[in-house]
């Protein structure tokens, strides 16, 4: 995967290294981003992402409908698009906000539905979803299924998503080098960790590439699950009032600006990410994909990096009004006493 030129329908299933940089995220194909997800124009995103270069979708059975959806917006455009001109990257094992089922059981029959709902009989990624929820053998065991059914041809990648970032590198690592069985894992999705933000994804790309051996380290949620806009977080937002109110301010800077603050935060997420993964956009009709689609052509005229006027909006933003919130995060999923031992070793 390359981000220094446009964008080239290249697709090798087989290498999952050649994802484009940028993906159509399927998680705004729910209820908790559109009252009604079946008007979401998915063909003629698909139509026009495609056009131009984003072959990949993400999605999971957690977003609602999205699969399925996804599905016969892809069986539409078969003819034009066949199933070796796009990855499909999908997630297995959270069902609903608090109920998760990592058995390998569950494991092997949700990737066989989500095949048959998106139409294919392989999949290209296939992450296990929000890992912090669970308890590590729990997760492990569902790893060994994953790592079967790549086995198997089913599917041709597998990995981790998940928000806390110092537990989805230490799972990768302990992977990789104390389970025979599972092996080095393919890819991890992190999301809210690579924004304005909050940065510390740039933290654990190298640790990642160097002791999990890692082929993709993706970045999902570059507006932080609606705060980085101009429009009110989303009610569902886990972020503190505080920081809700300084997005708030900043977006208040952008506008004084002439710049919407969901622009400069996907112009920001893309330039930081560009060459390093994937990054996964969350839009809900041409006109945003188009958007993002923009600003990733803005990124490379500056030869990946921001503009001038970006750069001193991005410094202030950062430095003057997130200013000590910078990389605050917050608390997701349960503890997780491994992770605590391994820190106490360090």
């Amino acid at each position: 995967m390359t981000g220094k030129e446009a964008m080239h329908p290249i697709v090798d299933h087989g290498d999952i290294t050649k994802l484009p940089p940028l993906v159509l995220g399927g998680a705004t194909v729910n209820t908790q981003y559109n009252d009604d997800p079946t008007k979401v124009p998915l063909v003629d995103m698909l139509k026009h992402g495609f056009n131009h270069g984003i072959r990949a979708i993400d999605t999971s059975p957690y977003y609602g409908p999205s699969e399925i959806l996804y599905g016969q917006a892809l069986e539409h455009i078969r003819d034009e698009f066949p199933r070796n001109s796009y990855y499909i990257c999908t997630k297995v094992g959270r069902i609903q906000l608090d109920e998760f089922d990592y058995s390998r059981e569950h494991v092997r029959f949700s990737v066989l539905r989500s095949c048959q709902r998106l139409k294919t009989d392989y999949l290209d990624l296939v992450y296990l979803h929000d890992v912090e929820f669970v308890p590590m053998h729990q997760s492990l065991e569902a790893l060994k299924e994953l790592k079967l059914l790549k086995d198997e041809g089913i599917i041709k990648n597998f990995g981790l998503s998940g928000y806390p970032v110092d537990y989805l590198y230490y799972l990768t690592k302990h992977c990789a080098h104390n389970e025979s069985e599972i092996g080095p894992l393919d890819a991890v999705l992190s999301y809210c960790n690579l924004n304005l933000q909050n940065t510390r994804l740039h933290d654990y790309w190298p640790h990642w590439k160097h002791d999990a051996s890692l082929k993709m380290i993706n970045n999902g949620s570059i507006l932080s699950m609606s705060l980085l806009r101009s429009q009110e977080t989303k009610l569902f937002h886990p972020c503190s009032d505080q920081l809700r109110q300084l997005a708030t301010q900043a977006a208040e800077y952008c506008s004084e600006h002439g710049v919407e603050l969901a622009d400069l935060a996907t112009r920001y997420a893309i330039s930081e990410w560009l060459n390093k993964g994937s990054t996964v956009l969350g839009v809900s009709n041409v006109e945003e994909l188009e958007v993002a689609l923009r600003s990733y052509r803005t990124v490379l005229h500056h030869g990946g990096e921001l503009g001038k006027d970006d750069q001193a909006l991005v410094s202030h933003i950062q430095n003057k009004i997130f200013g000590s919130h910078m990389n605050e995060v917050w608390p997701s999923g349960i503890h997780h006493p491994e992770l605590i031992n391994d820190n106490n070793k360090e």
